[in-house]
């Protein structure tokens, strides 16, 4: 294939095999060259890379990344999608199209069942995500065994910006991304790039990975609870939200925050991830690190 299309081509593809853009499922297809080819080089691919990549559309990024990699594993949900990638991608035979909830397949699965390399280990993931999905994909790669090196994602703007965030607008989104990853903004997409456009502009981010955890890297997922927790009122003191997160005493929560030298009065949002790692330590060390 070409990696270019028209959007009358594209919606002479669509109706040729008798389909619509589904709202349920997020599809929103992205059709600028110049977009299509940064979200490429933005995870400065080599002919020893392997790609992931989620929501490949009809397949124009997949082909721009099989031309850079040495291997392009694309998931797609929709079956109809995946006739459409079978026409499109017809020629590059570095492309396996895997039909499947990217949720229900361990990342580590991918690599071994659908890889033409199976006994590689490093990986990087390309994903243009609907909204409804980003925050359970990128956890669900995140948190994996087998974890990539780099993520170059598409998110809906107003997400990209609360994973970038800093101390004081800090969320659990936010927190569970910085743990594991470096985020940065590759650029706005404006709506008018895709078809049919979104309500909202988008942002390219680059994840990437860091080498050594605040927290104990076989503890992550408790880890993520207690912070979820912490959360659980996001604009109240620390003290309280605490107190109904872990449902805990009043009187463990105070020695919580003391011996953690952080003031009960702060809200959850202001906190650092090194603070919610050393408040983690802590908790741990009060419940003499039963389930930590």
């Amino acid at each position: 294939m070409t990696d270019s299309m028209t959007l009358t081509q594209l919606r002479e593809l669509l109706h040729r095999h008798h389909m619509r853009a589904t709202k349920r499922l997020g599809q929103n297809f992205l059709i600028d060259h110049n977009i299509l080819k940064l979200v490429a080089g933005a995870a400065t691919l080599s002919k020893d890379d392997t790609v992931v990549e989620v929501g490949p559309g009809t397949g124009l990024l997949t082909h721009l990344l099989a031309e850079q990699a040495a291997e392009v594993i694309t998931v797609e949900i929709d079956p109809r999608m995946v006739e459409i990638l079978q026409e499109t991608l017809h020629d590059d035979d570095n492309v396996t199209v895997v039909q499947s909830d990217i949720l229900k397949i361990d990342p580590g699965r991918i690599l071994s069942e659908y890889g033409q390399m199976p006994d590689r280990v490093g990986y990087k993931v390309v994903a243009n995500l609907p909204y409804y999905i980003t925050s359970p994909v990128l956890r669900h790669f995140l948190t994996a065994q087998a974890k990539p090196d780099v993520m170059v994602v598409m998110v809906q703007k107003e997400v990209g910006q609360a994973i970038m965030a800093q101390p004081g607008d800090m969320s659990f989104l936010s927190v569970s991304v910085q743990l594991f990853a470096r985020p940065s903004i590759v650029r706005k997409v404006p709506a008018s790039c895709f078809y049919p456009p979104p309500r909202v502009d988008s942002l390219i981010l680059k994840l990437d990975m860091n080498r050594t955890l605040p927290v104990d890297p076989n503890a992550t997922s408790r880890f993520l609870d207690f912070v979820a927790a912490g959360f659980h009122s996001p604009r109240k003191q620390l003290r309280n939200t605490f107190q109904h997160g872990l449902d805990k005493t009043k009187e463990h929560v105070n020695e919580l925050l003391q011996k953690s030298g952080i003031d009960p009065t702060r809200r959850p949002e202001t906190l650092s991830v090194e603070e919610w790692a050393h408040l983690w330590e802590t908790h741990c060390d009060l419940m003499e690190a039963h389930d930590c």
